[in-house]
């Protein structure tokens, strides 16, 4: 049915346990992964009239962001390859994640995207909105929400 999944991940522990349970279901599936991890933009960060703290270059801002996103698809690509499933990695920059995966997901062709629940609940859950809850609010590509056991 589905034959090639976004796997959108931050590295937490939560992400990385939705990640193994992805692989897991595109195994079962005969469907490929694109691992996905949205980089932040380089903050720019104004103290007082105009005046501009800058504690590192945005070149080595990118180029930080950039490891840590190797970093991070490198453990999903290890995951998938230790399972013969195929693997693509992405990343794109961007401050606002739920509209990166969802280009994520359109610009790679895929035909679901696989995230984990937060799990947010009640008065915070309202006022804080999540990101899978953004994605399945704004996406035409079907998603799957995995609430990790426990």
């Amino acid at each position: 049915m589905f034959k090639h999944i976004l796997v959108p991940t931050d590295g937490s522990e939560l992400s990385q346990d939705t990640v193994r349970r992805a692989v897991s279901f595109a195994k079962e599936a005969g469907a490929k992964i694109t691992a996905f991890y949205a980089k932040p933009e380089f903050p720019v960060t104004y103290y007082g009239e105009g005046v501009l703290i800058d504690t590192t270059s945005p070149e080595k801002f990118a180029e930080l962001a950039e490891s840590q996103s190797q970093e991070i698809l490198g453990f999903v690509e290890n995951l998938c390859k230790d399972a013969g499933v195929p693997c693509n990695k992405l990343s794109l920059t961007s401050d606002i994640p739920y509209e990166a995966i969802i280009d994520a997901a359109n610009q790679s062709g895929c035909d679901l995207i696989f995230m984990a629940s937060h799990g947010r609940r009640g008065l915070t859950s309202l006022l804080l909105g999540s990101e899978t809850h953004k994605v399945l609010t704004h996406s035409t590509i079907p998603v799957l929400v995995y609430r990790t056991p426990g």
